[in-house]
């Protein structure tokens, strides 16, 4: 097998329950070399618990995970694995620089701390307290400890959650940077404009199993669904919602929106009823309508 193409993360028939509830049921997960790979979900679907069976701090009930080939701990603790998670805090008291130092010291082959400040954006504040960063500049020391092992696998759960739209832009820039040379990322997001703009391919998971996994156009295409938009001022709604295709209209100002399962039929039918309309755009189902659609209960794997 062609060694880029080998599973970096193979998850086979993993399930997860506490107590009653079913975290993860039956997931099936297989990333390669050079991927980054979105999990998107609603909140309790199973993405958190997905990531701490990967990293080994919950075994799962069934089911296989290897990382590289081996059992999670066993890659961890060869500094083959970052990983960046909601919960934790930095130590206090200490700089960043001294952290990183202390951090690297644990790991067989680490990353030269400059090159770790240098690369999360740190060099400005490597002095500074960790008690006086911000926000923004905590996530950016997070990250730092995440790569600090010099990983080929970094797992990050939730990295820009309460950062601002600058902050979000910085950190993923620094993500594009670590990634260059063929590492691999795994991300869980609340995010969907964050999984659109920077994963190549999305892992929805909906009730503890995969729902969709594919290219970000892949998983869009999967709601056949189109939106089109024109302007028409003088339009009835009425009349414009028993045109072939459509499934709901609405209006904004002199805009008219138009939902549709068969856009050819719709337009044909708008322009034949309404040629005076202008400024008509066709657009495929977005991301956010297409996790709405694929994790609604009625929606199964």
């Amino acid at each position: 097998m062609n060694a880029r193409l080998e599973p970096v993360v193979a998850m086979a028939n993993v399930s997860k329950s506490f107590g009653e509830v079913r975290a993860v049921q039956q997931l099936n997960l297989s990333v390669t070399r050079g991927e980054i790979v979105a999990l998107l979900g609603p909140n309790g679907a199973g993405k958190s618990t997905t990531i701490d069976i990967l990293l080994g701090l919950t075994r799962p009930d069934l089911g296989m995970v290897r990382i590289y080939g081996e059992p999670p701990e066993n890659a961890i603790s060869a500094g083959n694995v970052g990983a960046m998670l909601q919960s934790g805090s930095l130590v206090r008291y200490i700089s960043v620089r001294e952290l990183i130092s202390m951090m690297a010291s644990l790991y067989p082959h680490p990353m030269p701390v400059e090159t770790v400040l240098e690369i999360a954006g740190l060099l400005d504040i490597a002095d500074r307290r960790t008690q006086k960063l911000s926000g923004g500049e905590s996530q950016r020391v997070r990250l730092a400890i995440a790569v600090v092992s010099d990983p080929q696998l970094l797992v990050l759960d939730e990295p820009t959650v309460a950062l601002d739209v600058e902050a979000r832009h910085l950190f993923w820039k620094t993500i594009k940077r670590f990634t260059s040379e063929g590492r691999t990322v795994m991300f869980a997001t609340h995010y969907l404009d964050e999984a659109d703009a920077y994963a190549d391919r999305i892992v929805l998971i909906a009730r503890g199993r995969v729902v969709a996994d594919g290219p970000t156009t892949e998983i869009k295409a999967r709601v056949g669904t189109h939106t089109i938009r024109a302007t028409l001022p003088d339009a009835s709604m009425e009349e414009l919602r028993v045109l072939p295709g459509v499934i709901n209209a609405w209006r904004s100002g002199a805009a008219v929106s138009i939902r549709s399962s068969d856009s050819d039929r719709t337009v044909r039918a708008l322009l034949d009823q309404y040629p005076e309309a202008r400024d008509l755009d066709v657009q495929g189902a977005g991301l956010e309508e297409t996790f709405l659609e694929l994790t609604s209960p009625r929606e199964r794997a």
